[in-house]
C-alpha cells in the first residue's frame, strides 16, 4: 500500500505516522513518494522485481538460480505489477510520467506509455489485460489496454493504494483524504462507493471468501469488507495499521502495525483479533508465504524483516534485510524473500532456511 507524501498529509506526520521518509536512516528528499509495490514476484518465469529509482532502473533477480539483472526503464521507477499470463512487468516511472512495459521472458523494454504526471500506483487486471494507473495530487486514473498500449482517462478522484479482483472485473481504489471504499466495475466503468471512515490506508483480498479488508490508520482498525453485498465489519488492531495480507489457505488476515511494532492476527471466519505478535521497529509493509505457512514483516527502522510462524503466531525470528526496508514479496516455491530498501543496495534477498541475508 501507499506511503504518501509529506505535504499530502502534514497534519498526520506529527503523529508518526507509516513514514519512513521522516525517521529512515537514509531518507529521500522531502515530498518523495514510496511505495509497498516497489518489489513484486512474478509466478509465471520465478523472477523477482525491484525498482532501482537512483538509476533509473528495475533489478531482476531469478529465484531459481540467484542470477541478478538490471533493466533501464524511466526517471525514478516507484511501482511495479505482473501480469502473469502475458508475462509482461509494469514499471510506473514516477520522474517520467511513464509506464515501462517489460516482456518477462528476455527482460527487456518492449512500450514505454505516457500517463501524464507523477503516476505512483497501479494494478492488473489479468482476465481483461487491462493495467490501472493512478496520479498522485490527481483526479485521473488512466486505463492501459494490455493488447495495444493506448490508453483512455476516467476522472475518478485522487487515489493513493489499488486493488483488482479479476474474478469479479472489480477495481478497489482507496485515497488517503477520501471516507470511501471507490469501486469500479471493470465492464461498465461506473463507480460504486462504499463508506469505511478516515484515513484509509492498506487493502487486501480474500478471494476464497471474497472478503476485502480496509486499514484504517487514525481508527486503530481493520474493516472487512463483504464483496457481494457490501457489508462491512469493523475489527480492532494496534495503532497505526499499515500494510495488511491474507491467507487464503486458513483464512487469517494479518495486519503490521506500525504504531505499536506488533501485527494483529485475525480469524476471517469470526472477524475476531486472536493473537498479537510483536515484531522489530516500525513493520510498513507485510507478506505471506502460503505454503510454509511463514508471515514476513519488513521492519523499516529495524533494518530486519521479522519472521512469525503462521501455525502458532509466534515469532520464529529477525533476520538483518539492509537499510530501511519499505516493501517485501515472498517466493514460497525457493524459500526466499526479498525486500526493497531505501538507499542503495536497492533491495535485499533473504534465504529464510537459512535465517541469512545475502545481497
Amino acid at each position: 500500500m501507499a506511503i504518501h507524501s509529506y505535504d499530502r498529509i502534514a497534519g498526520v506526520l506529527a503523529l508518526g505516522m507509516c513514514m519512513p521518509l521522516a525517521l529512515a536512516q537514509i531518507a529521500p528528499p522531502a515530498g518523495t513518494l514510496l511505495s509497498s509495490r516497489a518489489i513484486v514476484y512474478n509466478s509465471a518465469t520465478h523472477k523477482m522485481y525491484a525498482v532501482d529509482k537512483e538509476h533509473g532502473a528495475v533489478s531482476v533477480t531469478s529465484t531459481t538460480n540467484g542470477s541478478t539483472s538490471s533493466v533501464k526503464v524511466g526517471e525514478e521507477p516507484i511501482a511495479i505489477a505482473v501480469n502473469p499470463i502475458t508475462n509482461r512487468v509494469y514499471v510506473v516511472n514516477m520522474g517520467s510520467g511513464t509506464v515501462s512495459v517489460l516482456d518477462g521472458q528476455k527482460d527487456t523494454v518492449t512500450a514505454t506509455v505516457d500517463v501524464g504526471a507523477r503516476p505512483y500506483v497501479l494494478a492488473v487486471n489479468e482476465a481483461t489485460n487491462k493495467i490501472y494507473v493512478s496520479n498522485t495530487f490527481s483526479n485521473i486514473l488512466t486505463i492501459i489496454d494490455g493488447a495495444s498500449n493506448t490508453v483512455s482517462k476516467l476522472k475518478l478522484g485522487s487515489k493513493d493504494a489499488m486493488l483488482v479482483d479479476a474474478k469479479l472485473n472489480k477495481i478497489y481504489l482507496l485515497g488517503y483524504e477520501d471516507t470511501n471504499l471507490n469501486v469500479l466495475d471493470g465492464a461498465s466503468d461506473s463507480l460504486a462507493k462504499v463508506q469505511v471512515g478516515m484515513h484509509l490506508w492498506a487493502i487486501a483480498l480474500n478471494e476464497v471468501t471474497h472478503t476485502l479488508y480496509v486499514t484504517q490508520v487514525g481508527g486503530a482498525s481493520l474493516t472487512a469488507i463483504d464483496e457481494r453485498t457490501q457489508a462491512t465489519t469493523k475489527i480492532a488492531t494496534g495503532k497505526m495499521p499499515c500494510a495488511v495480507t491474507v491467507n487464503p489457505l486458513t483464512n487469517t488476515i494479518y495486519v503490521a502495525n506500525y504504531g505499536d511494532d506488533s501485527v494483529t492476527v485475525i480469524d476471517g471466519a469470526k472477524h475476531e483479533a486472536v493473537a498479537t505478535v510483536h515484531v522489530g521497529k516500525r513493520p510498513q509493509a507485510i507478506a505471506v508465504d502460503t505454503k510454509a505457512n511463514l508471515i514476513y514483516t519488513a521492519n523499516t527502522h529495524g533494518n530486519d524483516v521479522s519472521v512469525i510462524d503462521g501455525s502458532t503466531n509466534v515469532l520464529k525470528g529477525t533476520v538483518n534485510a539492509g537499510g530501511s526496508p519499505y516493501a517485501i514479496a515472498a517466493d514460497p516455491d525457493s524459500d526466499r524473500v526479498f525486500v526493497a530498501n531505501i538507499g542503495s543496495p536497492n533491495f535485499t534477498m533473504i534465504d529464510t532456511r537459512s535465517l541469512a541475508s545475502t545481497r
